[in-house]
């Protein structure tokens, strides 16, 4: 079976890691995004196009979408940028649309369930909802690459970012350079 993942795309800057996200990730497997009404804005703001991916493109607002659903089967979901607003209806198990139904359904699945925030600095209630949402099974990774890899340019930034999230949903790559010990 083809792997699927669902990709949520929340109004948190950093859309550009999105975009990396989906451009390698819709090569490799059947994806389905959902995008929110901030996710486009910023992604207009910061001048991202989203659209064009072989992909299948859910609204928001369709709680009948197959995704809602705990007996449709794919293989994890990421949220990225995951804005602090989601992660606390996540946390909170509001599940008011169509991304943070399918967040609820990942986790009472049992699936992996990556929450990725670009918030900074972070508050206790922001801490407090990422603990909460690790503690519910999701894994919370905040977009902050490392520069261990020399990067030159933003692309190697965002490719590191990403690197570490196809590593997390089990997806190939060769977007960034291992770790592998002194040079």
């Amino acid at each position: 079976m083809t792997q699927r993942y669902v990709v949520g795309i929340t109004g948190a800057s950093g859309i550009i890691y999105a975009r990396r996200l989906l451009e390698v990730l819709c090569e490799k497997a059947e994806v389905y995004i959902i995008i929110t009404e901030m996710g486009r804005r910023i992604a207009e703001y910061e001048g991202i196009d989203l659209s064009g991916f072989d992909a299948v493109y859910e609204e928001n607002t369709d709680m009948f979408a197959e995704i809602a659903s705990g007996s449709f089967r794919y293989d994890g979901m990421i949220i990225l940028p995951c804005s602090m607003k989601t992660l606390a209806s996540i946390t909170a198990g509001v599940a008011g649309n169509l991304l943070t139904r399918a967040a609820d359904v990942c986790l009472k699945e049992k699936r992996t369930c990556i929450l990725m925030p670009r918030e900074m600095p972070l508050s206790r209630i922001h801490l407090r909802n990422m603990l909460a949402a690790d503690e519910a099974g999701a894994t919370v990774m905040v977009t902050s690459p490392g520069f261990y890899t020399r990067p030159k340019t933003i692309d190697d930034l965002v490719d590191m970012v990403v690197a570490r999230a196809l590593d997390h949903l089990g997806v190939e790559h060769h977007l960034s350079t291992r770790w592998s010990g002194h040079s």
